[in-house]
C-alpha cells in the first residue's frame, strides 16, 4: 500500500502529464496576481533590503527572477520573492487550518519555472497542486475538539513548515520528476520546514521571511531530489515523520489523502482585504461601520472587542504592546490599534500599508483611541472560529448609550469574495507603491494570460524589471 507521500507523488506526477481545469489554472492566476502586488508594496521594507542584500552576494548562475533584485539563482530568488510575499502580512489565508499557502508556493513555483522557460500552464498546474499540499497538511494537524492548528498551540508557524513541502511539491513538477522523485522531493522538505510565532508576540522581523525560507528550501529540495538524494516514503506518517514530530498523536491524516486529486482547497482560500494579521479584519470591518453609522471618537467612553479565545494571544497579548505597538509592523497584530485606526483612516479600500507605517502606529490619537479598546474573548465567536475570525465591537458612548456590530464572516473568502475587480484595486494599489500605474496594468494582463498561455513568465520578469 501506498505512503502519504507516495500518494502525494503520485497526483503530482499524473498532473503533470494531464493538466488541470482551465478553472483552476485561473485561480492559480489570481494567486499571482496576488503575490505579485504584495511585493511589489514589500521591496523597499527593511527586512527584504535585509535578505536583498544577502542574496546578491551568494554566487550561482543567474538564471531566475527576482523582484527589485535583476537575475539570481533560483533558491535566492525564492528566498527574497518568498520574503517579499509574506513581508506585509497580505498574503491569502487558508481556514480553518490558518495557513498563508500562496506566499510559498508561488515564489518556488516562478523561480522554477523562469529558469526552465516553463509553460505558464505548467506553472499554474503546479501552484495549485502545491498550495493544495500545504493546506491539506495544516489541515492534518487541525485538532477539530480544540478548535485550533495544533502547529499554532505550540508556537510554530505553520505557514511556513507546511509550506516547504508544497514548496517542494510545485518545484519538482516543473522539474518534471518523476513520481518516486518528487515523493523524494517531499521528504527531503521535511527536513527543512522551520518557523517560530514568537515574533508576533514581542517583535523581531524574522517572522518576514518565513515564506521565503520555505520557498528556497522547496527548490533546493526539488533540485536535490533531482540529483539523486533521496527520502523517506513513509516521512508524513512514520514514527519519526513529520505529522508526529510536529503535532505528536493529534493528528487527522485522512485530510492528506480524502478526495486527493478531486477536491481543492484553492477556489475557498481567503484573500486579505487588509495589509495586516487576518485576526484583526472583522474589527476593522466592524469599526467602519460604526463610523459608516456616525460614531466618531469624541464620542467614545471604551470599546470592547470580542474574538474567539484562541485569538487573544495574537491580537491581544501582552496588552501593553498591543495598545502601544513598538513599530507599524507590530501594530498589524494588534486588535486595539487597528480598531482604533479604522476610526481615523480610510483610504477607500480601509485601512493600507500607510497605517501600518512607523509614524502611524505612534500618531497619538489613534494611541489613545487604542487604549479605550479591551479585547476579550466571545463565546459566540469561539463557534464561529476558526472557520472564520468573527468579530464583535460595542462601543460604550459618553451619553450612557452603547451600539453594536457583529461582523460574523471575512470579506475576501467564499462567502464575501473579493471580485476580480477589486482584487486588481488591490492589486494596483499596492503596485503603484513601486510603479507606474500603466506598468502594473500590463502586469495584470500578463499574470491572467498564464491561465491559457498567452503571455510568459519571461514577459513579467521584464516587465518587473522595467
Amino acid at each position: 500500500m501506498s505512503t502519504i507521500a507516495e500518494q502525494l507523488g503520485e497526483v503530482a506526477y499524473q498532473i503533470t502529464q494531464n493538466g488541470l481545469s482551465d478553472e483552476l489554472r485561473r485561480e492559480s492566476a489570481r494567486r499571482v496576481l496576488d503575490v505579485i502586488g504584495n511585493s511589489l508594496a514589500a521591496k523597499d521594507q527593511a527586512a527584504t533590503e535585509v535578505v536583498r542584500n544577502v542574496v546578491l552576494a551568494w554566487e550561482g548562475p543567474a538564471d531566475s527572477f527576482a523582484i527589485g533584485a535583476g537575475k539570481l539563482p533560483a533558491a535566492a530568488a525564492a528566498l527574497l520573492n518568498g520574503t517579499l510575499a509574506h513581508a506585509m502580512d497580505f498574503d491569502d489565508t487558508h481556514l480553518p487550518s490558518v495557513l498563508h499557502p500562496s506566499a510559498s508556493v508561488v515564489p518556488a513555483a516562478l523561480a522554477v519555472g523562469a529558469k526552465l522557460k516553463s509553460n505558464p500552464t505548467d506553472v499554474m498546474d503546479a501552484i495549485a497542486f502545491g498550495i493544495e499540499v500545504t493546506c491539506r497538511l495544516g489541515m492534518a494537524g487541525y485538532d477539530k475538539k480544540l478548535g485550533n492548528s495544533v502547529f499554532f498551540e505550540r508556537g510554530l508557524h505553520a505557514t511556513s513548515i507546511c509550506g516547504t513541502l508544497g514548496a517542494a511539491t510545485a518545484a519538482a513538477m516543473l522539474y518534471k520528476l518523476s513520481a518516486a522523485q518528487i515523493t523524494s522531493a517531499i521528504g527531503i522538505a521535511s527536513s527543512m520546514g522551520a518557523g517560530l510565532l514568537e515574533a508576533n508576540r514581542t517583535g523581531g522581523t524574522v517572522k518576514r521571511m518565513h515564506c521565503g525560507w520555505a520557498a528556497h528550501g522547496g527548490v533546493v529540495a526539488a533540485e536535490l531530489a533531482k540529483a539523486g538524494l533521496t527520502g523517506p516514503p513513509t516521512v508524513i506518517e512514520g514514527r519519526f515523520g513529520f505529522m508526529q514530530a510536529y503535532c505528536g498523536d493529534q493528528v487527522n491524516l485522512a485530510e492528506l489523502t480524502d478526495d486527493l486529486g478531486t477536491s481543492w482547497v484553492l477556489p475557498g482560500l481567503f484573500f486579505k482585504p487588509y495589509p495586516c494579521n487576518h485576526f484583526t479584519h472583522t474589527g476593522i470591518d466592524a469599526a467602519r461601520r460604526m463610523k459608516a453609522n456616525g460614531i466618531t471618537p469624541d464620542r467614545i467612553e471604551r470599546l470592547e472587542l470580542g474574538v474567539p479565545t484562541p485569538v487573544l494571544r495574537t491580537i491581544a497579548e501582552p496588552r501593553e504592546a498591543k495598545i502601544k505597538p513598538e513599530s507599524g509592523y507590530h501594530a498589524a497584530f494588534s486588535g486595539p490599534y487597528t480598531v482604533a485606526a479604522a476610526f481615523y483612516r480610510d483610504h477607500g479600500l480601509g485601512l493600507f500599508h500607510e497605517d501600518f507605517e512607523d509614524e502611524a502606529a505612534h500618531d497619538p490619537e489613534i494611541l489613545a483611541l487604542a487604549a479605550k479598546v479591551n479585547v476579550s474573548a466571545n463565546a459566540s465567536c469561539d463557534e464561529i472560529f476558526p472557520h472564520q475570525f468573527p468579530a464583535v465591537l460595542t462601543a460604550y458612548l459618553k451619553d450612557g448609550s452603547s451600539i453594536t456590530e457583529r461582523v460574523l464572516v471575512n470579506r475576501g473568502g467564499p462567502q464575501d469574495p473579493l471580485s476580480d475587480a477589486e482584487l486588481a484595486l488591490k492589486f494596483e494599489s499596492n503596485a503603484r507603491l513601486a510603479i507606474s500605474s500603466e506598468q502594473a496594468a500590463k502586469i495584470a494582463q500578463s499574470i491572467f494570460g498564464f491561465a491559457t498561455n498567452s503571455s510568459s513568465l519571461d514577459q513579467l520578469a521584464q516587465l518587473l524589471e522595467g
